[in-house]
């Protein structure tokens, strides 16, 4: 079966591309975008069966995320963030996922994993209190995914945890103003002693070990794949898809343009413009296809009831974070050879290379770390991280 909700979305594009202006400067995807974008069924596409979603490939949701992005890095974002909690939320025990989905299967969830909230053991659960920052797209959300730590008698954290927290549970507070990705309204959230009753919570190291209470209900190999992966490509794919569609801007200025110094004639006749080009494209294609291959051998293992080796997701992440790199050289050298124009604010181009730049920021983003990860053990030492 194809992916039926990219050609729902390929209909929305020319929309979404006529508000990406807009989006930007107004720091919000618009309503009606995220209205139209439910209707299509792409904030369900990671979401169990039993509650309403498609359990669809992953490799097919991202496809979506990056032809959104390609119009509007903005949109893609918060796409790619708000439509992949549904899948981690399918490791939650089965009366969370009821509690979200069952009056309304379109319920959608924001995050801030940083375990900046402290969690206090109490009967039945914890009680929460924190402050977070950068929760995409948070303001169309009625629940929110948050990063806490269990602090024990002497201070110290004794575990790290995921809690669950309905919208009445906290408030939002406008603090996003920010040059790149602006449209995706990136708040903080504010906690103030939640009860979050123990259905509530899963545990960073369990879900790390590719464990969840959610897979009694969600037995799919969806629900067996690493967060480290499905989280983090959901990241890195927004940010390819925005340059690729930068790309495109570069190619249709480039065909129309003609110097106006250095003896003149077409742009498109330069061999600096050509070999700008075949590097950029050649740096989006071995991202998609690294990315691609990954996220199917993960499914793959999964579906075959095989153990995911550690080699597989480090190069899952290798490839994420270097797919970020070369999503960032390939903007880089298009906005650099575009020449002046590429300085106004606001056309695609100048807009992609400060979304890609924005994006590449965020700490699953981290290149140097990974990259020293994967190399350990391809030198036979070992490492420990959730980020694997």
């Amino acid at each position: 079966m194809g992916n039926t909700v990219l050609e729902k979305v390929r209909a929305l594009l020319p929309a979404v591309a006529e508000r990406a202006r807009a989006t930007d400067e107004e720091g919000r995807v618009p309503e009606e975008t995220v209205r139209e974008l439910t209707d299509a069924g792409v904030f369900r596409m990671l979401q169990p069966r039993p509650f309403g979603g498609q359990e669809a490939d992953p490799v097919d949701f991202y496809e979506v995320v990056r032809a959104l992005s390609a119009a509007c890095c903005s949109t893609g974002w918060i796409t790619s963030v708000l439509g992949v909690h549904p899948w981690q939320l399918g490791l939650f025990a089965a009366e969370a996922q009821a509690e979200v989905w069952g009056d309304d299967p379109d319920a959608l969830i924001s995050s801030a994993y940083a375990p900046v909230g402290r969690l206090t053991p109490v009967d039945g659960g914890y009680r929460l209190t924190g402050r977070w920052s950068f929760s995409s797209g948070c303001r169309y959300a009625r629940w929110a995914l948050l990063g806490a730590l269990v602090v024990g008698d002497k201070g110290r954290p004794v575990d790290f945890l995921t809690v669950l927290v309905p919208r009445s549970g906290y408030r939002i507070e406008d603090a996003w103003d920010v040059v790149g990705l602006r449209g995706t309204a990136s708040h903080d959230i504010i906690v103030e002693q939640a009860f979050v009753p123990e259905h509530r919570i899963i545990r960073n190291y369990e879900q790390a070990q590719l464990k969840g209470p959610g897979q009694q209900v969600n037995p799919g190999p969806l629900y067996r794949l690493p967060f480290a992966a499905v989280f983090t490509s959901a990241v890195t794919a927004p940010l390819v898809g925005a340059v690729a569609g930068g790309y495109e801007s570069y190619i249709r200025l480039m065909q129309e343009r003609a110097r106006l110094s250095l003896g003149g004639g077409r742009f498109a006749e330069d061999p600096h413009t050509q070999v700008a080009v075949a590097r950029a494209a050649s740096e989006i294609d071995a991202t998609i296809l690294q990315m691609d291959r990954n996220i199917r051998e993960l499914t793959a293992c999964a579906a075959e009831g095989r153990d995911i080796p550690a080699e597989l997701r480090l190069r899952t992440r290798r490839d994420q974070v270097r797919g970020t790199e070369r999503a960032v050289a390939a903007i880089d050298l298009l906005f650099k050879t575009a020449g002046g124009n590429s300085l106004r604010r606001g056309n695609p181009i100048e807009r992609a290379w400060r979304d890609a730049h924005a994006g590449s920021v965020h700490v699953a983003n981290d290149v140097e770390r990974t990259l020293a990860m994967y190399g350990r053990v391809a030198l036979g030492l070992t490492v420990e991280d959730n980020l694997v």
